[in-house]
C-alpha cells in the first residue's frame, strides 16, 4: 500500500495509529500505536515545565550566503512568481546532549524522537480534526517578548500583517479542498513560548472548515491534499515550491514535514518545525527558516533565522 491507502486503510478499520511525512512525501511512516517500537516517542499538545536548558554551539550559514538566497527570492518576487516564500536553511551545533536527552528536557506542545536520527519540539500544530470538524492554525510572525510594547509593535507591522494574511488564504483554499463551509474563527492572536533563554510572542490564526462524518476513510486524501504546509512553503504553493527547491540547495528531509495521531477518533498533528536531525558521522544539524516578501528586510530576516536555532 501506499501512503495514501495505508492512513485510508487505519482510518477506516478505527485503528489508533502515529504518522511520520517528510516534506517532499517520499518517506513517511505509519505504525499501529499498539506496535510503537521503543526508539520512537511523542508528545501531543501538552505542556512542559522543565527548566534546565541545555546549551547548544551553531555555526550559521554566512550573512553573504543568505543574502545570495535572498536576493534571488526578491528577483522572484519582483517578476510575480511567488508573493511570499519561506526560506530555510541548515545550521551546524554542537552539544554534549544526546537527541534523547534534549528531546526529554524541551519544552514544547508537540515533540517528536524518532529512531535516534532526528528530534522535533513544534510549537506549530497542523491541523486537528475532531466531532467532523478540521481546523488548521497557521503561525507566522515572531518577535522578542522582551521587546517594548512586543505584542502591539508586530501586530502593527505592516509587513507582518501582509505575511500573516497571504497564509491565512493558503490555507483557507487548501481546506476549501477537503472540506466545506470554511471560516476563520479568529485572525491574528499571540502566544508566548520559550526560545531558549529568551521568551517569544508568536502570531497565529485558527481556521475551520466541516467533514463528511466518514472521513476517517479518507483521512490520506485529507491530510496529503493539505501537504507541504502553507505555513512553511509560500504562495502560490505550487511555483513557491520550485523556486524553494532551487534556492535552497539542501534536503529538507523530515523537516518541515508534518507528524501526528489518529486515536480511532479525532486526529492532531504538528508541523515538524524546531528541528535538529544526526548526519551519518554523528554531527548535528538545526534546520530553520522564516518568510520572506517584498517588504522583508534581509539583515532583519537573517536574525530571525538565526534566532530560531534554540531549545526552548
Amino acid at each position: 500500500m501506499n501512503l495514501i491507502e495505508k492512513l485510508n486503510h487505519y482510518g477506516e478499520q478505527k485503528e489508533p495509529f502515529l504518522f511520520v511525512i517528510d516534506y517532499e512525501l517520499q518517506n513517511y511512516e505509519i505504525i499501529p500505536l499498539n506496535e510503537l517500537p521503543n526508539n520512537i516517542s511523542y508528545e501531543i499538545d501538552t505542556e512542559n515545565y522543565n527548566s534546565q536548558n541545555i546549551s547548544i554551539r551553531k555555526e550559521h550559514i554566512t550573512k553573504e550566503n543568505y543574502k545570495n538566497k535572498f536576493e534571488k527570492i526578491q528577483e522572484n518576487i519582483l517578476n510575480g512568481n511567488t508573493y511570499l516564500l519561506n526560506l530555510t536553511t541548515p545550521t551546524k551545533i554542537e552539544t554534549t546532549a544526546t537527541l534523547s536527552e534534549i528531546y526529554n528536557k524541551a519544552n514544547a506542545k508537540y515533540k517528536l524522537y524518532y529512531k535516534d536520527k532526528f528530534i522535533c519540539f513544534s510549537p506549530e500544530r497542523f491541523v486537528n480534526i475532531e466531532d467532523n470538524k478540521i481546523f488548521t492554525y497557521p503561525m507566522k510572525g515572531t518577535i522578542d517578548a522582551n521587546i517594548k510594547d512586543a505584542e502591539n509593535v508586530i501586530m502593527e507591522d505592516k509587513k507582518e500583517l501582509a505575511e500573516h494574511t497571504m497564509v491565512v488564504d493558503l490555507l483557507r483554499n487548501d481546506l476549501s479542498i477537503v472540506a466545506k463551509n470554511v471560516k476563520v474563527e479568529k485572525f491574528r492572536y499571540s502566544e508566548k513560548i520559550k526560545a531558549g533563554d529568551k521568551e517569544l510572542y508568536q502570531i497565529s490564526s485558527k481556521i475551520s472548515a466541516q467533514l463528511e462524518s466518514d472521513w476517517s476513510k479518507r483521512i490520506g486524501e485529507i491530510i496529503t491534499s493539505l501537504l507541504p504546509a502553507g505555513s512553511i512553503t509560500g504562495t502560490p504553493k505550487k511555483k513557491t515550491i520550485e523556486i524553494i527547491k532551487n534556492i535552497e540547495n539542501y534536503e529538507r528531509g523530515y523537516f518541515t514535514g508534518v507528524f501526528g495521531i489518529y486515536d480511532g477518533d479525532s486526529l492532531d498533528s504538528a508541523v515538524m518545525i524546531r528541528y535538529i536531525e544526526k548526519e551519518d558521522d554523528g554531527s548535528l544539524i538545526y534546520k530553520s527558516g522564516g518568510g520572506i516578501t517584498c517588504d522583508s528586510d534581509m539583515s532583519s530576516e537573517y536574525q530571525e533565522m538565526c534566532d530560531k536555532v534554540y531549545i526552548p
